[in-house]
């Protein structure tokens, strides 16, 4: 791999973020205040009864994927695409850095640096 990439595993609860080098891997996990809800339905409130979503915590996320030229952003369901949506608000510098988003479920960290490979690896090839 000729680039310096990362992979980010993202949930509501946690986001595993790993720099990626062809001999070394750097891993970083990254916890949402705890004292904030997630995002979830309340009954009987008004408005669309969904708690907001911990910015504070995506600025955390984004801060560990700092010098990273290549990103890949994986998770199982919605947090995934609520960074994406920060990075574009937030920190569009990085938006371009962002080179694939896609759904996985819960990999261990090996798995995820295993796949994380072959996809940067597969995107090297089609250049």
């Amino acid at each position: 791999m000729s680039h310096y990439h990362a992979v980010v595993w993202i949930d509501h609860s946690e986001a595993h973020v790993m720099h990626i080098r062809p001999d070394d891997v750097e891993t970083s996990i990254v916890r949402p205040d705890t004292s904030r809800p997630h995002l979830h339905v309340r009954a009987g409130t008004l408005g669309s009864g969904r708690a907001p979503e911990n910015q504070i915590y995506y600025h955390e996320v984004v801060a560990a994927l700092a010098g990273a030229q290549e990103i890949l952003v994986v998770g199982p369901a919605q947090a995934k695409l609520q960074l994406i949506k920060h990075i574009h608000t937030h920190d569009p510098q990085l938006a371009d850095k962002v080179i694939g988003v896609e759904t996985v479920d819960h990999p261990t960290d090996g798995q995820l640096v295993a796949y994380a490979r072959s996809y940067f690896e597969a995107k090297d090839r089609m250049r």
